[in-house]
């Protein structure tokens, strides 16, 4: 049967996937020409993006929900032995969900330490470093400036294994993360539309909670 293209991805989740890449680029590149006025404010944003995609991952399109991808040890054997061809499904197959929460979680890691890093004599520190003590500063701020080199592995390596796959399986993992759409055959379904109203309860959320951090997590009432 002809193919016909199907809704892959929801627009969030592209638009925050792509976000994902500039963010860790320019969190790089601030870092290593002492940029720490657009460091300290580009972290704070990764972070409420980071938080974003967790809370999209329990309301969004079955594509985005870690129930709709993430599967056991069993399934992830399963799939290096081509028992789930990727011809027959849609959205992340089990050994790429791995990867989606590695990913998640170093970014995770990464900006949090960020957050209470810093020395306030040199001015570069994050909103939340006043509620730590400086030894415990220093401590984050030693393993913020060490992890960021393991976030960068982890994006280099997803982007090799994106090459890699590309070439074996002939089968392109770019185009639908800018379109949406991908060639299915039938009988597989694409996902239906965005659902926008929890889409925006979820950003507003997650804006936030990253505003209220940068402003030093007064307390609330």
């Amino acid at each position: 049967m002809a193919s016909r293209p199907v809704n892959v991805w929801d627009l969030p989740l592209r638009l925050t996937h792509w976000s994902f890449a500039v963010l860790v680029f320019a969190m790089w590149y601030t870092a290593e020409n002492s940029l720490w006025f657009w460091h300290t404010r580009l972290g704070v944003a990764l972070f409420a993006l980071v938080i974003f995609r967790i809370i999209w991952g329990f309301v969004g399109p079955p594509t985005a929900r870690f129930s709709g991808f993430v599967r056991g040890p069993k399934a992830v054997l399963g799939y290096l032995r081509g028992k789930y061809p990727d011809d027959q499904r849609i959205g992340h197959n089990p050994l790429g969900a791995l990867a989606v929460l590695a990913l998640l979680g170093v970014m995770l890691v990464q900006t949090s330490m960020g957050l209470f890093a810093g020395d306030p004599y040199d001015g570069a520190t994050g909103p939340l470093n006043s509620l730590v003590g400086v030894m415990t500063a220093d401590q984050l701020t030693d393993w913020h400036a060490d992890f960021l080199w393991v976030v960068l592995g982890m994006a280099g390596l997803h982007i090799t294994a994106i090459g890699v796959y590309s070439m074996i399986k002939m089968d392109d993992l770019v185009g639908p993360m800018v379109t949406g759409t991908k060639e299915m055959k039938p009988p597989v379904e694409g996902i239906a539309g965005t659902p926008w109203p929890r889409a925006i309860l979820a950003l507003a959320i997650a804006a936030g909670l990253g505003v209220w951090i940068w402003l030093g997590a007064p307390p609330l009432g």
